[in-house]
């Protein structure tokens, strides 16, 4: 089955309804994620970068100077998403909307579009694993999985529902490579733009170059394919390179964005591949030589001239930011934290991965993996595996263990037709069952319900958090002269995105001077506070009552500032804003 054959316009009209629905309950129930936008600080911030691009900030300065220490610093983010979001925006501000109403369609519009665009690729991806018509459950577990990871809800723009998109828009084309010949090229394509997007993609994108070069050594017949590949991956990461990084940034090597490092490995092994593809002779042993030889140089030139990016992403990183930052990114959490204190998210986001490989493990008991098959399987694992790492990796699996449930609950209702029974039809039942994520949700909610937790640390439990995410919690700070204000990380994207104050501290690991100024100020004492507050030209000190990285700051430093303050113990120095008292987020002015 091709990608022009038939079936893709009844999945396009399957997907595109599919969508409509679920925007449909947002807007029914008042899109609740633009009304509260909780610890989504990447989306606020996202918004934040657009309306510096469309203020006049240079398309290549990405530095964010209302964040951080004097001067700000320099965000790991591409230009490659704002730049949809500020069309958006422009186009809405053409046809005579208001620049809130142009901001808040763009909001809408792009992250239900990367949703009904996913749902798409899965469902394409899904014939091919199952190599037979599951259009009705790939379209429900895929439209269920998604919204379940919240990651397309209406007002996240940040980078993760592109990078999912592309991921498995990739995936999904090398499976269509040998039938469809422009889609090794698109495949590479997808790869190199969401390494592009960020680098959290790189273990899927490696992986599904490895898989281009591995077909191609294991039968001549996928030449074509990893050709197309490799021409795709390079093009693209050439033109992003050109495109997004100024001329006199060429030279700069960045390990956590897109720089000169990452365009190397890329046009190393992009333009490799395809080079080898076209002039190795047609022999399995010219062939695994060709791809072992590339793989040196590219490890070569990796190790000689870019060595502190091989390295552990955070080993650079601040002890005290490690510890009251990072250790409570949920997304960054390892397995073992997010099933001790989020047995909810640990049901939601691991369970139906798991089944999805217990199903292909069962299928190579019995025969060996179709070419389409390996591939997803391969993905899935990979995905899996990182996930066991950071609990990021499983809003890939979550998605990859679409189609291997897909083909199950197909194969069982084909049995059933031809077949019908008690036993089947109940069979039915349960595959369905087991396959949503929600199914687990709802067990691990009732399980919790046995033994309740409290929150353990600064985000550790995103359901009972306070992070003050609504803009009406930063009306009175927004009528208030523009300052720096000390605040916790947690309300740094907020205070940019709701007023016009710069903020000291940020959620991200190159405010490293902002970071360390907050934390020094709120667990020091008032005397050392005061001395940070000088030096950083603070004028407001914001505290939200309730957030938990406040709670976290006070009860390991009981001396400090930011403990005083939850006390209610001011020093001589701070005068309590009257108006905000008992509001969502207390100011203070220093005298």
């Amino acid at each position: 089955m091709t990608v022009q054959g038939t079936g893709w316009k009844n999945d396009l009209l399957l997907a595109a309804c599919a969508t409509l629905v679920v925007l449909t309950i947002n807007a029914v129930s008042g899109f609740p994620s633009l009304r509260d936008y909780g610890a989504d600080n990447d989306s606020m911030l996202r918004l934040v970068e657009v309306r510096d691009l469309l203020g006049g900030q240079s398309w290549f300065d990405l530095h964010q100077y209302r964040m951080g220490t004097a001067g700000g610093f320099v965000m790991h983010w591409s230009r490659l998403v704002d730049a949809p979001l500020a069309l958006l925006v422009m186009a809405f501000d053409a046809l005579g909307a208001s620049t809130a109403t142009a901001e808040r369609a763009a909001q809408i519009i792009w992250p239900t579009a990367l949703y009904g665009l996913t749902i798409l690729v899965l469902m394409r991806a899904s014939r091919r694993f199952a190599g037979a018509n599951v259009a009705m459950p790939s379209l429900i577990l895929s439209t269920a999985a998604l919204f379940y990871l919240v990651i397309y809800s209406p007002g996240v723009i940040d980078h993760h529902n592109v990078q999912l998109l592309l991921t498995a828009a990739g995936l999904w084309l090398l499976m269509e490579a040998p039938s469809w010949r422009p889609a090794g090229l698109l495949s590479g394509i997808c790869a190199g733009l969401t390494l592009a997007v960020g680098m959290e993609t790189a273990p899927y994108v490696a992986t599904l170059g490895v898989c281009a070069a591995v077909l191609f050594i294991l039968n001549d017949k996928d030449r074509l394919p990893a050709r197309g590949f490799g021409l795709g991956f390079a093009g693209v990461a050439f033109l992003v390179f050109v495109a997004t990084i100024r001329p006199a940034d060429w030279g700069v090597a960045q390990c956590d964005a897109f720089s000169s490092f990452q365009f190397a490995v890329a046009a190393l092994s992009g333009f490799g591949l395809a080079i080898a593809s076209a002039l190795t002779p047609s022999t399995t042993r010219a062939r695994l030589v060709s791809m072992l030889a590339l793989a040196a140089v590219v490890a070569a030139v990796a190790i000689v001239f870019f060595p502190q990016c091989l390295a552990s992403p955070y080993a650079g990183m601040d002890e005290r930011i490690r510890t009251y930052w990072l250790a409570d990114v949920v997304e960054a959490q390892p397995f073992w934290s997010v099933a001790i204190h989020q047995p909810k998210l640990m049901a939601a986001r691991y369970v139906t991965p798991f089944i999805a490989m217990l199903l292909i493990g069962f299928q190579l008991r019995s025969r060996r993996l179709r070419r389409e098959e390996m591939l997803a399987a391969i993905l899935l694992v990979v995905a899996f595996v990182v996930s066991l790492w950071q609990v990021r990796g499983s809003t890939f699996s979550v998605a990859f263990a679409v189609l291997p449930l897909s083909a199950w609950i197909a194969k069982i209702r084909l049995r059933a037709d031809t077949a019908p029974s008690w036993r089947l039809s109940t069979g039915i039942v349960m595959a369905w069952l087991v396959s949503l994520n929600a199914t687990w949700a709802g067990v691990a909610v009732a399980a919790q319900s046995v033994v309740q937790k409290a929150p353990q640390r600064i985000n550790s439990d995103p359901d009972h958090a306070v992070s003050c995410g609504k803009p009406g919690d930063f009306q009175y700070l927004a009528a208030m002269p523009a300052t720096t204000v000390l605040a916790s990380s947690n309300l740094g994207s907020g205070i940019l995105m709701f007023t016009g104050h710069r903020a000291l501290a940020g959620p991200y690991h190159r405010n490293v001077g902002g970071n360390l100024a907050m934390l020094d100020a709120f667990m020091g004492t008032p005397e050392i506070a005061r001395a940070v507050i000088r030096r950083e030209q603070v004028g407001l000190i914001a505290i939200c009552r309730g957030n938990t990285e406040e709670i976290s700051l006070g009860l390991d430093a009981p001396k400090g500032l930011a403990a005083a303050l939850l006390r209610g113990d001011l020093p001589d120095w701070l005068e309590l804003t009257p108006s905000t008292v008992g509001k969502p987020i207390e100011i203070y002015k220093v005298r």
